[in-house]
């Protein structure tokens, strides 16, 4: 069976299109293989400067994964400054890292040129990652396009170390996510936190259907007929209704006498009772933050253990055992 490593981004409430494109995909996949998911808070501290805010996201983004199924028997779920093996391999790595392999990584190119806003922890960001990956012996990472160049340098930096010191890390795999579906945001964009178009299913309903109601739709009448398959509410409807579903809400739309004010109560009324169990297992968490700290600290245990054997052999190689 293959070892399977995910970093989770720590940066607020996950939005409906990380649970599609990301989460729930994950989850099905962990079902077969055993895999490690960590919540990469040491990372949103290149960006995020306020404690509270960090705890709260990271709390956010744990219930999000625990209310949407995650298994934390069979795997892990923990949070990645409660493995403190990953800063001390950094150190390690970095002496064997060359500079201009950093002054390349997009993490840092595409800001150099705004160098007064780039911190040393952004330049050294694809270290700590690579650190991330190989401390656990892992074979796979699922990785995006944009995100190839990282893994990269992860398996650079693993070969390097393993040619000067011997054998000591797994040289890890990227797995290509081949499902480039993009989930709309409510103005037709990628859903994302930078565009502010985001749909959050664990929000209050008043507030959930305020974002819904915010979907950008064209101007045409109630009586008018429609085409559903350029209008942003269908998009999102799409990627959630069942087959039954999407074909009566496509009638609507060609049938005429159905406004757009409709389709946003079907989608809200969708969202609200697929994911019924979904919202109410995370207000549940939300409210005990000690089941969501129990649950981290079983993960980072388990995780401790395959840390400590991998530094191990990283401080005997290197000499320092």
């Amino acid at each position: 069976m293959s070892r399977i490593l995910t970093g989770v981004q720590s940066s607020g409430k996950p939005h409906l299109g990380n649970i599609l494109g990301a989460i729930l995909p994950a989850i099905e996949l962990s079902k077969t293989e055993e895999s490690l998911f960590f919540i990469a808070d040491l990372h949103a501290l290149t960006t995020i400067k306020d404690p509270k805010q960090l705890q709260e996201n990271t709390l956010a983004t744990a219930a999000t994964w625990l209310a949407c199924g995650l298994d934390t028997q069979s795997n892990f779920l923990y949070r990645q400054s409660d493995v403190p093996q990953v800063t001390e391999l950094m150190w390690y790595l970095n002496c064997i890292t060359p500079f201009p392999m950093l002054a390349n990584a997009h993490s840092f190119k595409d800001k150099s040129d705004k160098l007064s806003d780039v911190n040393t922890g952004l330049f050294t960001y694809p270290v700590l990652m690579a650190a991330d990956i190989i401390l656990y012996d892992a074979n796979i990472v699922p990785v995006g396009k944009d995100q190839l160049q990282h893994l990269e340098i992860t398996r650079d930096i693993a070969k390097s170390f393993n040619h000067i010191y011997g054998e000591t890390f797994v040289i890890p795999e990227a797995k290509i996510k081949k499902d480039c579906t993009i989930i709309p945001g409510t103005d037709g964009q990628k859903m994302s936190k930078s565009y502010n178009n985001c749909i959050h299913i664990f929000e209050d309903e008043r507030i959930l259907k305020k974002q819904i109601m915010k979907i950008q739709t064209d101007s045409k009448s109630l009586d008018e007929k429609k085409d559903p398959e350029n209008c942003n509410i269908f998009k999102i409807y799409k990627l959630i209704g069942d087959q039954k579903q999407c074909s009566s809400l496509e009638k609507k739309y060609r049938n005429g006498g159905f406004g757009y004010g409709h389709a946003k109560s079907e989608l809200l009324d969708l969202i609200l009772s697929k994911y019924k169990l979904h919202r109410l297992k995370y207000q549940e968490l939300m409210g005990s933050p000690a089941v969501i700290e129990k649950e981290l600290e079983f993960g980072a245990k388990k995780a401790n253990q395959i840390a400590n054997s991998v530094l191990q052999k990283v401080k005997k190689n290197i000499g320092l055992m």
